[in-house]
């Protein structure tokens, strides 16, 4: 019900399924990829559960009288944060996703995620250096349109301006002309890299980047 009380908080340790949960349900330019990945935890392993863990102070979710339905995410230090994973995360899973699973033959979804766990898609130095935090948000449908999206990113702008970030950027499916509107409303301003869709918002000054 739209007017059912939602609350937003911290992420806890016991919300971690909630994130595998969500991150699959949302994988497919914000629709529902269960039946389009061969396991429904992949995307939650490279685009949501690796913050919960490692970034838990940058974590808040979204949830009402039926659970946890959205999160924001975030890395102060992306390039820090990278490297954490190289270390501590992605060894083992790349054992279990062996590189020979990225033939183009799988759906979008699940060829992203394994793109991004084998280091496929680097983040530009250029772009970290300017803009050196990062951030995923994700809410189920029944939470949209109801502001929380808006709630949950300057929830994550505050504290990431009080942890000294000059700024932050995000990526976003092509397809997905709905959250790139919404980004451009928050004030994010489109870049454009070679081959990827990036918004940006500088946290130090100016509302837009420049």
């Amino acid at each position: 019900m739209a007017d059912d009380p939602i609350q937003i908080r911290p992420y806890q340790p016991a919300d971690l399924d909630d994130l595998y949960r969500i991150c699959v349900r949302t994988a497919d330019s914000g629709r529902d990829a269960t039946a389009l990945v061969s396991d429904p935890m992949l995307p939650g392993h490279v685009f949501a559960a690796p913050y919960g863990i490692f970034e838990p102070s940058l974590a808040w979710v979204a949830e009402d009288a039926d659970g946890v339905a959205g999160y924001v995410l975030g890395a102060l230090d992306t390039v820090a944060f990278e490297e954490r994973l190289e270390q501590d995360w992605w060894p083992a899973l790349r054992a279990r996703y062996p590189d020979s699973r990225h033939a183009r033959t799988v759906s979008d979804p699940e060829w992203i995620a394994l793109q991004v766990l084998h280091g496929r898609f680097p983040t530009d130095p250029a772009l970290s250096a300017r803009y050196p935090s990062h951030l995923h948000i994700d809410l189920l449908p029944r939470l949209q349109g109801r502001g929380l999206g808006r709630q949950l990113i300057e929830t994550l702008f505050a504290a990431l301006r009080a942890g000294g970030s000059r700024g932050v950027h995000l990526h976003v499916g092509r397809a997905n002309e709905r959250a790139a509107a919404f980004y451009e409303h928050l004030g994010m301003t489109e870049l454009q890299p070679a081959g990827v869709r990036v918004f940006a918002l500088n946290l130090a000054g100016a509302s837009r980047a420049d």
